[in-house]
């Protein structure tokens, strides 16, 4: 099985087409292919599949490392998009992608950047079915009370802003993540972003990813905290720093996300026929 691995500012994916799958990505395979020390290492894989309606140029699928299967990635979708660009199967203007979230559109910049269009935010959705029209919350985790906007990017976000740049490096996402991750008031549990604004323009956000844990970067997870920064009168667009770099963030009145960043090939790379083997008889 052939593949390719990519990073957007650290965030790493495996990248598959599926007509070189010699069997279904099943949770324990992804686990497995995942894995750090006896498979790839990755913080996920991305599938692209032909499209199922005319229009986009492929479909992509977007798996984490423990199985689950997200809605959407904007670094992944980034690295699906240059990915296809160069090998010719996306022009050099603009196309879209068919995702779990719905199509979502692409714009290539260069080689190694490009703009994704997110589509609307929603401040409501099923992902947060008791919130107000506001989506903004209160909820208990990890001994203090947080409060936080609920932003829907085509996968759910939970936005909390903090106090300073002191106070978002001293946090423990490890010991409070999780409990926010899988809170009651999110059924389907939910990404979470902790930022706070470091001049006018630019926010530096953490971000405890559903089904990863901490990363070092996430395009969803930057919009979303972008979204609650605007929301709450910070300007647009805005500069989203990151541990693994920075991404441009563009929220428009009508909540409209413009994604921008780059998005690297690390390695190509073909599956050992003794792990495609144990792969077959993994369930």
């Amino acid at each position: 099985m052939e593949f390719e691995k990519w990073q957007a500012l650290g965030n790493d994916y495996v990248i598959v087409e599926a007509s070189a799958l010699p069997f279904e990505l099943t949770p324990s395979r992804i686990r497995r292919i995942c894995a750090a020390h006896t498979g790839v290492c990755a913080d996920g894989i991305l599938l692209l599949c032909e499209p199922g309606e005319p229009g986009p140029v492929a479909r992509l699928r977007i798996f984490n490392p423990d199985g689950s299967e997200a809605e959407l990635s904007g670094n992944g979708a980034r690295e699906a998009i240059l990915y296809l660009h160069r090998r010719g199967r996306a022009p050099a203007g603009t196309f879209s992608l068919q995702t779990a979230a719905g199509e979502i559109g692409a714009r290539i910049q260069s080689p190694s950047a490009c703009t994704v269009t997110l589509g609307r935010a929603r401040l409501q959705s099923d992902d947060y079915p008791d919130g107000s029209r506001e989506g903004s919350g209160e909820l208990r985790a990890g001994g203090r009370t947080w409060r936080f906007q609920h932003v829907q990017v085509g996968n759910p976000q939970c936005a909390i802003a903090v106090g300073d740049e002191r106070e978002l490096a001293e946090l423990d996402l490890d010991a409070v993540g999780p409990s926010i991750e899988r809170h009651p008031l999110f059924p389907h549990r939910t990404n979470v972003s902790w930022f706070t604004p470091i001049a006018p323009g630019r926010i530096r956000a953490r971000i405890f990813e559903r089904g990863v844990g901490e990363t070092s970067a996430s395009g969803t997870g930057a919009a979303g905290s972008a979204v609650a920064h605007t929301l709450a009168g910070g300007e647009t667009p805005v500069t989203v720093v990151l541990d693994g770099g920075e991404l441009a963030v563009e929220v428009g009145e009508d909540l409209q996300i413009n994604l921008g960043g780059g998005a690297v090939p690390v390695f190509l790379g073909t599956l050992a026929d003794e792990l495609v083997e144990e792969l077959h008889a993994t369930q």
